[in-house]
Order: C-alpha cells, then sequence, then structure tokens
C-alpha cells in the first residue's frame, strides 16, 4: 500500500476535512477504481472528508507508465476545454503540470484540420481547446496531485469484493490484498464506485436486495487500431488532424486522428465500423487511412518511422446505466464515471463527463455533508444529468451507422437529428455556429447553446454557399511533411 502525504491541511481546507460522517466523527470516503474518474472523485472528496481511501485492483504504475487495467490507453485520448477547466477547478495547476510534461494545449479551430460528416472545418479562432499527449501522461500527473492531497491514501493491488450494509445503507466495502487469504471489512461513510466498464456496482445492488437499473446499449460495432510514429522535423505545432466518420451515409463509418504528442511523436488511431473495421495487421495500416473519405493522413504519415505495432481494440460500445431512476437507493454508496455510462471513445468525452460529475460531487459534499442522509441520491441524480447530454449526442450518432444495435430513437430526437445536421454543415462557414458547435462538443456549454437566437439565425439561413472541398491545412505544414501544397510528394 501506498500513501500520500501527511502534511497538515492549510486553514482554508481545515474547517471542510474535519467534516462529521454519519458516526458523528470526521468522515471517510472510499473510491473504488483509480482511473481519472476515481482520482477526480478523491479529489473531490478530499477537502469534505476526514478520510479518502482509494482502491485499487491492479498495481500503482510510477509516473507516466501505462496502467494494467487500461489496454484502451494506447488509442487517442483527448481532455476537452470544458473537462480541462473542471479538472483545473478540482486539481489547481494540472493544466500548467500536463504541458511541462509535454502535453500541447490546442486552440480549437486553429490548432485542428478536421473533415466533418458534411465538410472541412475552417480554422478561425475560438475560445476552446483540447490538450494532446498520452493517456497515462493525463493520468499521470493527475494521480500525482490527487495521491499529494493531505488524507488522501492509495491501496494498490486491493480487490473490492462486496458492498457491507443493506438495501437502506452501505457502510462500507469488504475488501482483500493480494497476497493475503482472508477479507478484510473497510468501513466507511460513503462508498462511490468508480472501477470503470468491468465495474460490479449493478449485481452488488441487486446483491443488497435492490431492484436492478435499467439498461440501455448502442452498438456502432465500431473497432479501433493504433501506431505511433516518430514525428518530423519542424512539427513541434503540427495540428491535431482528424477525418471523422460519417455515420448517414451508406458505407460503414470510417475516420482517423493524428494527435501530436510528446516526446516527438505522432499517435494515429484510425476506427471503422461493421463491414469496414480496420486491421491489426502492419502492412493494412497505411491503406486502409488512404480509402477514408479523404488520403490526408495517410499522405502525411507516408514514409514516417513506425515506433509501435497496431494495437486493436473492440470496446467500444455505448452503455449506460440508470442509476438514478432506481426507486430504492441505499444510503451510504454512490456510481460515477465509466460504471454509469461509457461512450464510444470518436466523441472524446468520457474523461470530461467524469470531471465534471466530480464537481458536482465536490459541490454536494460541500452543501450538505459527507454523512449527510439523501447525499447518495442527490450525488446519482447529479451524475445523471451530468450524463445525460453527452450520451444523447453519442448515440444519436451512433445509431445510424449500416449494422448499429440499440433502440431507434424516438420521432422527435429524428427531428433533432436533422436539425444537428444543417447545423454541422452550417458551421463550416459559419463562425458563430462552428463556435457554438465546438462549445457543446468540448463540454464547455449546455446542448441549449445550440439553440442560440443566434445560432437559430445562421442554421435557418443554412451554408448559404458551398462547403468546403479542400483541406485547411497549410502549405508550411505540408511541407514539414515533404508534402507540395496540393499534397503531392516533394520531388515527386
Amino acid at each position: 500500500m501506498r500513501t500520500a502525504s501527511s502534511a497538515a491541511p492549510s486553514p482554508r481546507e481545515a474547517p471542510s476535512a474535519g467534516a462529521p460522517g454519519a458516526s458523528g466523527r470526521p468522515g471517510r470516503v472510499v473510491v473504488l477504481g483509480a482511473g481519472m474518474a476515481g482520482l477526480l472523485v478523491a479529489a473531490a472528496a478530499a477537502a469534505h472528508a476526514g478520510e479518502v481511501v482509494i482502491v485499487e485492483r491492479d498495481p500503482l504504475p510510477g509516473g507516466t507508465e501505462p496502467r494494467k487495467g487500461l489496454p484502451q490507453a494506447r488509442h487517442a485520448h483527448l481532455m476537452m476545454s470544458g473537462g480541462a477547466r473542471a479538472v483545473e477547478s478540482l486539481l489547481p495547476g494540472t493544466l500548467e503540470g500536463w504541458v511541462s510534461a509535454g502535453a500541447r494545449r490546442v486552440p480549437l479551430g486553429t490548432g485542428l484540420v478536421a473533415f466533418g460528416p458534411q465538410g472541412w472545418y475552417p480554422r478561425w479562432p475560438g475560445t476552446q481547446f483540447m490538450v494532446a499527449c498520452t493517456r497515462d501522461l493525463l493520468d499521470g500527473v493527475v494521480r500525482d496531485k490527487v495521491l499529494a492531497l493531505p488524507g488522501v491514501t492509495y491501496r494498490e493491488e486491493t480487490e473490492a469484493l462486496a458492498l457491507l450494509g443493506d438495501a437502506r445503507r452501505v457502510s462500507g466495502v469488504k475488501v482483500r490484498t493480494a497476497g493475503s487469504h482472508s477479507a478484510e471489512a473497510l468501513e466507511a461513510d460513503l462508498v462511490i464506485d468508480a472501477s470503470g466498464r468491468g465495474s460490479q456496482a449493478a449485481r452488488r445492488l441487486t446483491e443488497l436486495g435492490l431492484r436492478p437499473a435499467h439498461e440501455e446499449t448502442v452498438d456502432s460495432g465500431m473497432v479501433y487500431v493504433t501506431r505511433v510514429f516518430r514525428a518530423p522535423p519542424g512539427s513541434e505545432r503540427f495540428p491535431v488532424v482528424s477525418v471523422q466518420p460519417d455515420p448517414h451515409g451508406r458505407l460503414p463509418g470510417q475516420g482517423a486522428t493524428m494527435l501530436p504528442v510528446e516526446g516527438g511523436r505522432w499517435l494515429l488511431t484510425a476506427c471503422g465500423t461493421r463491414g469496414g473495421e480496420p486491421s491489426r495487421e502492419t502492412g493494412e495500416f497505411e491503406p486502409f487511412l488512404r480509402r477514408l473519405r479523404h488520403p490526408l493522413i495517410a499522405d502525411l504519415i507516408a514514409g514516417l518511422e513506425p515506433l509501435t505495432d497496431v494495437h486493436l481494440t473492440r470496446s467500444t460500445v455505448n452503455r449506460r446505466r440508470y442509476f438514478e431512476r432506481m426507486p430504492d437507493w441505499p444510503e451510504g454508496f454512490a456510481v460515477a464515471g465509466d460504471a454509469v455510462a461509457t461512450f464510444n471513445p470518436v466523441y472524446g468525452q468520457g474523461m470530461s463527463v467524469a470531471a465534471h460529475s466530480a464537481t458536482a460531487i465536490r459541490g454536494l459534499l460541500a452543501g450538505h455533508g459527507v454523512g449527510s442522509p439523501g447525499l447518495a441520491r442527490r450525488i446519482q441524480r447529479a451524475v445523471g444529468r451530468t450524463t445525460g447530454s453527452p450520451w444523447d449526442l453519442a448515440t444519436g450518432e451512433d445509431i445510424n451507422y449500416p449494422g448499429a444495435i440499440g433502440e431507434r430513437p424516438p420521432a422527435a430526437s429524428r427531428v433533432l437529428r436533422g436539425y444537428v445536421q444543417r447545423l454541422m454543415r452550417t458551421a463550416t462557414v459559419n463562425p458563430v455556429v462552428m463556435r457554438s458547435l465546438f462549445d457543446v462538443m468540448t463540454l464547455s456549454a449546455p446542448m441549449t447553446a445550440l439553440v442560440r437566437p443566434s445560432v437559430l439565425l445562421g442554421v435557418a439561413r443554412g451554408p448559404g454557399r458551398e462547403v468546403r472541398n479542400e483541406p485547411s491545412i497549410t502549405a508550411a505544414e505540408l511541407a514539414v511533411c515533404g508534402l507540395g501544397p496540393r499534397g503531392q510528394r516533394s520531388g515527386s
């Protein structure tokens, strides 16, 4: 077991750090899972509980090394500005820590070359950004900050076996540490399950005698492959390049994102839905990219030195458990992060949703105290509200791919989908509409931002002229990759 620093809390932290739990003693919060969601939940709880214990099944990696329980970390991960700001509010200095460790703060849209379903987006300046780096770097910086918080301890290689308590109240969790033959009872005033896609929260609640939570899934059948390349000299400010899948065509959706990451590398993730899946064979990687809706990314990486093999992942189903709708809910237990909802990674929303959920949890802990009656139910409803709009965005698109599995949206949603399609097309020529779209896509504004009067007016007028047919990449950026202004290889 590794523990955080035992430094005394600052005067600002001292009053809330001694907040009483249900037993009248300083409250203890146990967080299951040390992924991004679990770490952020722990940060949210740290200022309002006497003790926060993070329970993690896998060993703790050092620095920015890969975490055993996160094989999908090899693929492209984007921390959107809405999520980054939420993380910064929980852990001040995190954004600077990411950048200092090699991440890039990429402005939207000047730092993005993107071919959306309705055309190429112009590179107009805006107020949003994304953090471009590997998932291991994102997690490593956050993990170090959380473990340095007063009152936070980390129990690695420790498995959560069952919840303690009954259907009325959860009083802790039964755990067993690797190498031990016996389990122990880890009592808590509040247990928050943030253990990810493999969470057993639904089963554990039924074991307590509660009705199962309603669950929905939407599976586009998307498969991901990733390979890392050595970036060409002079590419330190190179944009993120994305050719997005089109969910509204008759063919399988195929796309790719090229992400400049730390260490002078380009991380390239490609994806395809049923009937158009990419292969893990190295010889098929570049040909797949060349068959996309535009071959720009294939042209950019042609001739670059690959640094890894091709890694493939099929775990892309959208799954949501509606815990907040359960008629009965125990005191002392809540669920957050991927344990509530998993998203197709193509939308880059999972980490940002987790960050917003954690800030909501912090607000409830500040207002009600760790052991207050009804707190767990309030937390679950807040997490559900945070999840709602991103879920609607992701599944409303994924259900349109050929062969997608899931419940079709109601007629009202189909009308909204038509509006969003026209909005996305208008965004390729209208800066007001584009900035509002980026505000929502980065989880920096609610869905209602898409129906502001200025946006409604722009969408009503429509694109008004032909959508841009050529990539918004500059001649100087093409030259970095040895390409001429029209994308031809120099000297050819």
